[in-house]
């Protein structure tokens, strides 16, 4: 989700994702004078960012598409260069103008290749563990109430033959890192990430071991898997990864709708009543 920019020399850790995504991007190769700069942009760059392209954008704005890490920022400046905008433009008749020039100027992940570091992740595998029908990924935080329906949701699929491999991040809060490291560090990770869902609003107590000090490795995995979240364009949680039956990689950013996951989990539609998903059906 798209957050307002604090101040520019902040901007270096603050490359804020454009419409809520956050995606890998490849140098366009363009050439600059850091001279030519206007002053908020000469800070950024001092800072470690890099200006990938520049673009005109409407109301003789200039936009720039700025790299840092991996990640990317499309901003914008007035035609005096005094004034730097990050955020979403909007046009006069309601067209969001950020989407269009993103699709324009930022270039799109490979998510084949992208999609290969999915199983290298720290995650926990639920569901069908012997010849699944189809396996998929979901990006998943211990304190996101959307995850926690979307784990409701799959329930009946991996008792069809659907295998979930959760892949937990740390994005909502304090005790997101150490749930997670407590789940991952179980002797049982699925009984583990399962108790977790079960009890998911309850009161928790970490254990020992549920610290980054205590379980570095642990701790050093999630962030990894943070980072992989982002790479796809996922800016928060659930982001559910499936590739179809043509193979092709899909990305959800999210919690699906019932009437989405046949089509995401390739297995004909399984009943649900769960009253706490009514408002997804």
């Amino acid at each position: 989700m798209f957050k307002p920019l604090p101040e520019i020399k902040s901007l270096s850790r603050c490359l804020i994702p454009l419409a809520g995504a956050v995606v890998l991007l490849s140098r366009a190769g363009d050439v600059f004078s850091a001279e030519d700069y206007p002053k908020a942009i000469q800070q950024a760059v001092k800072a470690g960012v890099k200006v990938e392209k520049t673009f005109p954008a409407a109301s003789s704005l200039k936009g720039w598409v700025l790299s840092q890490g991996g990640q990317y920022s499309v901003v914008y400046t007035t035609a005096d260069k005094k004034t730097l905008i990050a955020g979403a433009l909007i046009g006069e008749n309601g067209e969001n103008l950020s989407s269009q020039y993103e699709e324009q100027h930022v270039p799109k992940p490979d998510l084949s290749v992208l999609a290969q570091e999915l199983d290298k992740s720290a995650y926990v595998a639920e569901g069908t563990m012997q010849n699944p029908k189809r396996i998929i990924h979901v990006f998943v935080d211990a304190n996101c109430p959307f995850c926690h329906y979307t784990w409701k949701a799959l329930q009946p699929y991996e008792k069809a033959g659907l295998q979930v491999r959760w892949i937990l991040v740390d994005t909502l809060g304090p005790t997101s890192m150490p749930k997670a490291i407590e789940v991952l560090t179980a002797q049982d990770k699925t009984a583990a990430f399962r108790t977790m869902e079960e009890n998911h609003g309850k009161s928790w107590s970490p254990s020992a071991k549920a610290s980054v000090s205590a379980s570095p490795e642990a701790a050093a995995g999630i962030r990894k898997n943070t980072e992989l979240m982002a790479r796809f364009g996922l800016a928060g949680t659930p982001g559910v990864i499936w590739k179809d039956a043509q193979g092709k990689v899909n990305v959800k950013g999210g919690m699906p709708r019932l009437p989405e996951l046949p089509g995401i989990t390739g297995l004909p539609e399984q009943r649900n009543d769960d009253p706490a998903l009514a408002k997804f059906r």
